[in-house]
């Protein structure tokens, strides 16, 4: 495991599936723009996807052969690029792509392997293995349930409370 270094600083949420990895982050993203950041986020999937649909026209562009294809209005930008060998992509990979002036804080749903600093989210009903033991790089754990560890343990219910621990104690501001 290679410890990741960035510009930008990097915050990934790691839990096992069905924790609330995505609904937690729709939660904090609001609160930590209200405090003046603008955040980038990573996500990583292991599903095939489509950003484009049959019949538009982006899509019968990309099918004809374009690659990669960049769809822009006015209000956003995607761009849309096949990997000609599938191949599992790198973290380090998708922060290059984020503009350091543009961005204060990058965070990262999923990509729990690499090295690089992660609030475990942690449901007592979902009985899945606690990830700190096994990970050096969790700096707390957000979970709604006591544990007996030294890391600061946030209240997975509570938002706020995380948006706190990510602005004062991870970014010191």
């Amino acid at each position: 495991m290679t410890h990741l270094h960035s510009q930008i600083p990097l915050l990934g949420f790691a839990a096992a599936s069905g924790t609330g990895k995505t609904t937690l982050l729709t939660q904090l993203l609001p609160l930590l723009n209200q405090a003046g950041l603008r955040v980038g986020l990573i996500k990583h999937s292991h599903h095939d996807f489509e950003i484009d649909h049959v019949g538009k026209d982006s899509f019968r562009l990309r099918q004809a052969g374009a690659m990669p294809v960049v769809l822009v209005s006015q209000y956003r930008r995607a761009i849309i690029e096949e990997f000609s060998n599938p191949i599992e992509p790198k973290l380090i990979d998708q922060i290059a792509l984020f503009n350091p002036s543009d961005i204060d804080l990058i965070l990262v749903e999923g990509f729990r392997n690499d090295a690089f600093a992660k609030i475990e989210l942690h449901r007592a009903d979902l009985h899945k293995p606690l990830l700190y033991l096994n990970d050096a790089h969790v700096i707390a754990v957000a979970t709604d349930t006591l544990l007996t560890t030294d890391l600061p343990q946030l209240n997975l219910n509570q938002p706020a409370d995380i948006a706190d621990f990510i602005l004062h104690t991870f970014l010191k501001l």
